[in-house]
C-alpha cells in the first residue's frame, strides 16, 4: 500500500512539474505533442493506482472521496476519448474538451489528491509551531520567485531581486510593486500572483491541513493542537470544522465579490467577456486577501475606472470583510444562527434555546467597535482634508465613496482611487496611523491589529482612572493580552524605525516622508505608495522585502521561533516597582 501511494504521488509530482515546464517555457510543436501524450500516460497511471486501491487492496474511503475520484476518473476518460481520433468520430460533442486547460486542471487535481494522502511528520524537536509557520511562508515565497522567473510568466523577463520582491509582496499580501502587474506579467504570470495571494492570505498550513484531513479522514492529536492555535478554535474537536468554515467563507465571499465586480463593469471599460471575468476574479481575490494587487497600471485611479463607484464599494466591502478576521465572522455567524433559531422556535410556539448572554464574545465586541470608530474617523478626516484637493473632481456621492474607500484601504488593502502623490501632508499623517493599526487579528490583513490599539487605549483610560486592571463590558482583560499588545506595539515601531533608518542611508535623494510611508506600508502589508517603489535601489528593496516578511509573520512570532519557550514557572520572585515617568 505504501509503495503504491509513493509511486502514484511521484507520478503526480512529475505531471505537475511537466505542466509547469509546459506553461513556463516556449515549446516547439513536436515538444507540445510529446508533452500532450505524456500527460495522458501519467493520468492513466493515476487512475490505475486509484482503481487498484479500490478493487485490489480494498481500501475503504469516505463517500466524498469516492465522488471526487469518480469525477477525476470521468474527466480523464473523456480526455482520453478526445485524444483518440477514432473514438472522436463517434463523440463529436466532446470537441470542446480538446484544450490543454482541462489537462492542466486534471493534473493539478491528481497532484492534490495524492499529496493529501501522504503523511508528512514534522518532528517538534526540530520545528516548533512558530518555526513551521514562518517556514511555510518562506517556502511559498521562494517557490513563487522561481515561478515568476519562468520565461512565459513575463513578456520581457524579470530579474531575481524583482521576482523575489514581487513574490514576497504577493505572499505577504502587501501589494507593493516594482513592475506594473498588468503590462509586465502575462496571463500565466498574473495567475501565479493570484495563487500566491490566495495562499498567502489564508496560509499554506490552512490549505494543507484541511485537504489532508479531507482525503485521509484523520489526523494526529499533535496536529490538532497546532491547528487549534492557528484557527483560534475553542475546542480541539472543532479544529477542522473551523477550517472548513474559513475556506467556505473565503471562497463564497470571493465568488460573490467576483460576480458583483463583473456586473459593475461596462463594455467601455473591458470589451472582452474573458477579460472581464479574469479582472473580476483577480480583484475579488486580491481584495478579500487585502493584497492590493491590480492589473491596472494606476490601480483603481485609472481614468476609466476612477468614477466607477459601485466597483469601489464592492472591493471596499471585500477587503473590510477579509480584514475583520475569521474568528469575528464565525462568532457573528454563531450569533445570527442562535438568534434565528430562537426566532423560529418562538414562531412555532416552542421552548427557546437556553439564554446565552455572551454569544458575541469580548474579542468580537472590541474588534467591531474599534473597526467602526476607525472607519468613521478615517472617512470624516479624509473627506474634510481632501474636499478641495483630490475629492474636488467627484460629485457629492463620489466624494463620500472615495473618502470611505480612502479611509478603509490604508488598513492593509493597498488599492487607491486617488493620486497618492497629490495628497495633503495632513492626509498622509492620517493614513500613517491607519496603516500602522491595520486590520484585525486572524485576518488576511496586517498591522498591529485593531484589538492591540484598543487594549492600549483602554489601558490609558484605566491608568487615568487609577485602576490596576483593564475592564470593559464587565470583563477584565487578561494580563497576558496586555503584555502581548504592548510587545507588538514596541516591536512594530522598532522594525519600522530600523527600516526607515536603513533606507535613508541608501536613498539620499528621496524625501523622508516618502521613505517613512513606504516602510509603514511594507510592515503593515498595505501596499500603498507615493510612487517611489520602482525607483528604489537594490539595497532598499531588500530592506522592504524583510520588512514585508516580518510584518506578515509578526516580529513576536519570529522571537518565539528563535527563543526557547519557557517552561511553566512554578515559583514567584519578590515584586518590585520600577520608576516610570
Amino acid at each position: 500500500m505504501s509503495y503504491l501511494n509513493r509511486l502514484s504521488f511521484l507520478a503526480s509530482c512529475i505531471a505537475l512539474l511537466v505542466a509547469l515546464y509546459d506553461l513556463g517555457f516556449k515549446q516547439e510543436k513536436l515538444q507540445e505533442a510529446q508533452l500532450n501524450s505524456f500527460y495522458y500516460v501519467v493520468l492513466l497511471i493515476g487512475i490505475a493506482s486509484i482503481l487498484c486501491r479500490y478493487f485490489v487492496l480494498k481500501v475503504k474511503v469516505p463517500a466524498k472521496i469516492r465522488i471526487l475520484d469518480a469525477i477525476l476518473g470521468t474527466l480523464i476518460l473523456l480526455l482520453s476519448i478526445v485524444k483518440t481520433d477514432v473514438l472522436m468520430e463517434n463523440f463529436p460533442g466532446l470537441q470542446p474538451l480538446n484544450k490543454m486547460a482541462y489537462m492542466y486542471f486534471a493534473s493539478l487535481v491528481y497532484f492534490i489528491r495524492e499529496l493529501a494522502t501522504i503523511n508528512f511528520r514534522f518532528n517538534k524537536a526540530y520545528l516548533n509551531p512558530a518555526q513551521l509557520f514562518i517556514s511555510s511562508f518562506l517556502g511559498i515565497i521562494l517557490v513563487g520567485t522561481g515561478l515568476l522567473m519562468l520565461p512565459k510568466a513575463t513578456h520581457e523577463g524579470i530579474g531575481l531581486l524583482d521576482a523575489l520582491f514581487t513574490s514576497t509582496s504577493a505572499v505577504c499580501v502587501t501589494g507593493l510593486i516594482v513592475v506594473d502587474t498588468g503590462s509586465y506579467f502575462t496571463t500565466f504570470g498574473q495567475s501565479i500572483l493570484l495563487l500566491l495571494m490566495q495562499l498567502g492570505g489564508l496560509g499554506i498550513m490552512t490549505f494543507a491541513s484541511y485537504f489532508s484531513y479531507f482525503f485521509r479522514g484523520q489526523t494526529s492529536f499533535e496536529n490538532q493542537l497546532l491547528l487549534k492555535d492557528a484557527t483560534n478554535s475553542e475546542r480541539i474537536g472543532e479544529v477542522f470544522g473551523v477550517l472548513k468554515k474559513i475556506l467556505s467563507i473565503t471562497f463564497i465571499t470571493e465568488l460573490l465579490g467576483a460576480v458583483f465586480i463583473y456586473f459593475s463593469l461596462s463594455e467601455n471599460e473591458l470589451s472582452q467577456i474573458g477579460d472581464r471575468i479574469f479582472f473580476s476574479v483577480f480583484h475579488a481575490i486580491s481584495g478579500f486577501c487585502n493584497a492590493g494587487f491590480s492589473t491596472l497600471e494606476n490601480s483603481l485611479y485609472e481614468p476609466i475606472f476612477r468614477f466607477n463607484y459601485p466597483l469601489h464599494l464592492v472591493i471596499a466591502i471585500l477587503f473590510i470583510l477579509g480584514g475583520i478576521g475569521f474568528p469575528i465572522v464565525l462568532n457573528i455567524y454563531k450569533y445570527l444562527k442562535y438568534t434565528f433559531s430562537n426566532l423560529l422556535l418562538k414562531l412555532n410556539n416552542k421552548r427557546p434555546l437556553p439564554y446565552s448572554p455572551w454569544v458575541i464574545n469580548l474579542n468580537t465586541r472590541i474588534v467591531i467597535v474599534t473597526t467602526i470608530i476607525l472607519l468613521s474617523v478615517g472617512t470624516l478626516g479624509f473627506y474634510i482634508l481632501e474636499y478641495n484637493n483630490t475629492l474636488a473632481e467627484h460629485n457629492w456621492f463620489g466624494k463620500i465613496v472615495t473618502a470611505f474607500f480612502g479611509a478603509a484601504t490604508p488598513r492593509t488593502a493597498g488599492f487607491n482611487t486617488v493620486d497618492m502623490q497629490a495628497l495633503n501632508v495632513s492626509t498622509l499623517m492620517l493614513i500613517f496611523m491607519l496603516m500602522w493599526i491595520g486590520a484585525s487579528p486572524a485576518s488576511t490583513g496586517g498591522g498591529i491589529k485593531t484589538s492591540t490599539i484598543a487594549i492600549a487605549a483602554l489601558n490609558f483610560v484605566s491608568l487615568g482612572k487609577g485602576k490596576d486592571r483593564i475592564e470593559v463590558y464587565k470583563r477584565e482583560v487578561s494580563s497576558n493580552s496586555i503584555r502581548r499588545a504592548f510587545a507588538i506595539i514596541s516591536l512594530s515601531l522598532m522594525v519600522i524605525s530600523i527600516a526607515i533608518f536603513l533606507m535613508t542611508i541608501f536613498e539620499k535623494d528621496i524625501a523622508i516622508i516618502d521613505i517613512a510611508f513606504e516602510a509603514f506600508s511594507a510592515y503593515s502589508t498595505v501596499g500603498l505608495s507615493t510612487g517611489i517603489t520602482s525607483s528604489l535601489s537594490s539595497s532598499s528593496k531588500i530592506v522592504l522585502i524583510f520588512t514585508m516578511f516580518i510584518g506578515r509573520v509578526s516580529m513576536l512570532t519570529l522571537l518565539i521561533a528563535m527563543l526557547r519557550k519557557a517552561k511553566h514557572l512554578n515559583y514567584r520572585v519578590p515584586t518590585d516597582e520600577i520608576l516610570i515617568n
